[in-house]
């Protein structure tokens, strides 16, 4: 795999939002993605803008506009676009960040603007398309797209997003043919390498997804999220160098990506694992204690006998009974009592303590079943798909036939690690994405 963009290739570009004349839309759109293609970059070109933002020249504040946007602050953006010279560039970028903060009829409206002052038609129309199919107008987006349909044989974007549209109704198979003539007609069109790729990997075919990934990683810069699932496909296949590989890319560019780190230890720990000895040995120590004979000590015959007839024959059976229990057995007294207890009390136990286990966890799982019953229905009967996670974490709740977040958070984490390819990395996005709903995993501590 080639490098990622580094500082000194966005010099070499010369590609200067703050020159005289503004740079063309393609030009903006190459800036956009070497500044984001390293965090060297992204400080370097956040300093700029920072020295240029108190500056309130219509020019200065559409530039300083576009370059927040590029930086991903969609809202300052927009309060400092809002302020610059009308063109063509100030309703797109307007457009693109009412978009990013989910103001859709605003960014049509301001698409529809940009018409106004010599953005291509086919270009805004297909902008316009993406806006009504985020917010779920899969009627208007289908129209949009009639609107332009004579270039179906020309336009690698109308085919990209003709698939989206598709695939966001369900379309799959008809998405993956749209994609594939996006890529005849333009061979590096990297978000339909992208999405083909994505959707391989969901209805299973990794290689063929490998593939595309990789196409991708050949060209500069390459996304991260591109290394990031392109890694999650190589630690699924156990090829842990190659997802290594992957990760360390992503890292070297952008050394604080927390989720990169995760899977960083995520990785290293599938190639690393190992059994642990220490632990099975206390295990191995505890159950030992547990199914240790009454008869290895020294207890009177009174009490010998009533232990027998109560069927109570290890230290285990003393653990489920109580001191109650006992006393009201016929013939079994206080100096019996004392006798057991002696013996628990050297193993630092105590009767009854796996009925109190017990009820403590009977109490436990009713108070998660009233939580449910109180908690916002409709929050819990949302998919797992509204927290947008990763593939892998994707995939396992799928096996786990995971659907909804109610089903999702009756599952411990020992459970969702459980699955095969579940790692920490995932286990961590999911209670991240749970939180945002004000929701967590089931805890058995």
């Amino acid at each position: 795999m080639e490098e990622t963009i580094t500082e000194e290739a966005v010099i070499e570009q010369q590609i200067d939002l703050f020159a005289d004349t503004l740079p063309s839309l393609d030009d903006m759109q190459q800036l956009s993605n070497a500044v984001n293609a390293g965090e060297s970059n992204q400080i370097a070109f956040a300093q700029q803008i920072e020295q240029k933002i108190s500056q309130n020249g219509a020019k200065d504040c559409l530039t300083v506009g576009i370059g927040l946007y590029i930086l991903g602050r969609y809202n300052e953006a927009i309060e400092k676009i809002s302020k610059g010279q009308d063109c063509k560039e100030k309703y797109i970028y307007l457009a693109y960040a009412f978009r990013k903060t989910r103001q859709f009829d605003l960014a049509i409206e301001n698409l529809q603007k940009s018409l106004g002052y010599g953005a291509d038609a086919l270009m805004v129309t297909l902008e316009k398309c993406a806006a009504y199919r985020l917010a779920s107008d899969f009627v208007t987006a289908d129209n949009e797209l009639k609107s332009c349909a004579n270039f179906e044989n020309i336009s690698a974007d109308y085919h990209y997003q003709l698939a989206r549209l598709q695939e966001a109704q369900g379309l799959y198979d008809q998405a993956m043919d749209n994609y594939k003539v996006a890529l005849e007609l333009s061979p590096n069109h990297k978000k339909a390498l992208f999405h083909l790729a994505y959707r391989c990997d969901l209805s299973g075919d990794e290689e063929a997804a490998i593939d595309y990934y990789k196409q991708i990683v050949s060209t500069q810069p390459a996304y991260l999220s591109v290394l990031m699932n392109l890694a999650v496909l190589y630690e699924d296949m156990g090829k842990f160098d190659k997802a290594a590989v992957c990760i360390d890319k992503i890292l070297r560019s952008h050394p604080n990506h927390q989720r990169a780190i995760m899977f960083e230890k995520d990785i290293l720990s599938s190639k690393t694992m190992y059994y642990d000895e220490e632990k099975e040995l206390k295990k191995t120590r505890k159950s030992q204690i547990l199914e240790t004979p009454i008869s290895d000590f020294e207890l009177s015959v009174r009490s010998r006998n009533c232990l027998k007839k109560m069927n109570i024959y290890t230290i285990g059976d003393l653990l489920n009974i109580s001191e109650a229990e006992l006393l009201s057995y016929k013939n079994f007294g206080e100096t019996s009592l004392r006798e057991i207890k002696i013996i628990l009390d050297s193993k630092n136990l105590h009767l009854g303590i796996s009925l109190e286990e017990q009820q403590f966890s009977a109490g436990m799982s009713d108070l998660v079943n009233v939580a449910m019953t109180e908690e916002n229905e409709q929050v819990l009967s949302k998919s797992v798909d509204d927290l947008q996670l990763s593939i892998r974490a994707r995939k396992c709740l799928q096996k786990l036939n995971m659907r909804t977040l109610g089903e999702l958070i009756q599952k411990t984490e020992a459970e969702l690690l459980g699955c095969k390819n579940f790692g920490v990395t995932s286990l961590n996005e999911i209670k991240k994405a749970l939180t945002n709903f004000g929701l967590s995993l089931r805890n058995l501590d």
